[in-house]
């Protein structure tokens, strides 16, 4: 009785009562749908983020080393930058060859540059990242 009470009360106030069937298996879908979206989000970004990081200390370490190749003695050659910056590639697991880095120099100028691309299975998606890294020792 009281039950109907309510509802003959809620009618008179202008309110519409409707008795609904219980929703079930609603949240937990949007739960998983949820979890399925963050979980593609952290793999992708575990996937993703190193090749910048890498290019990131690659391109800092190739500056430096343009700063200061002409600075000791004796005086290095371009073979001998192209090694260093060639180990540094391959410490940071940079998919390069020794041929693709470019070095010019002149009597007060040193240049690095190279380009690279890096493949990343996203397993429903071939990614493939490039980057284009140089340096010089040109003053701003």
């Amino acid at each position: 009785m009281r039950e109907h009470s309510r509802a003959s009360t809620a009618m008179k106030k202008g309110f519409a009562v409707y008795n609904r069937p219980a929703e079930r298996g609603g949240s937990k879908l949007n739960l998983i749908l949820t979890l399925l979206v963050l979980g593609s989000i952290v793999f992708a970004a575990v996937k993703i983020v190193p090749p910048y990081f890498a290019n990131y200390q690659f391109q800092d370490a190739i500056q430096t080393e343009s700063k200061f190749a002409l600075t000791g003695y004796p005086k290095r050659s371009q073979d001998d930058i192209q090694d260093e910056v060639f180990k540094k590639a391959q410490e940071l697991e940079i998919p390069i060859r020794r041929d693709d880095i470019r070095v010019e120099m002149t009597n007060t100028q040193v240049s690095i540059s190279l380009d690279y691309t890096v493949p990343i299975d996203l397993r429903v998606y071939q990614l493939v990242l490039q980057f284009h890294p140089h340096a010089d020792n040109r003053s701003i």
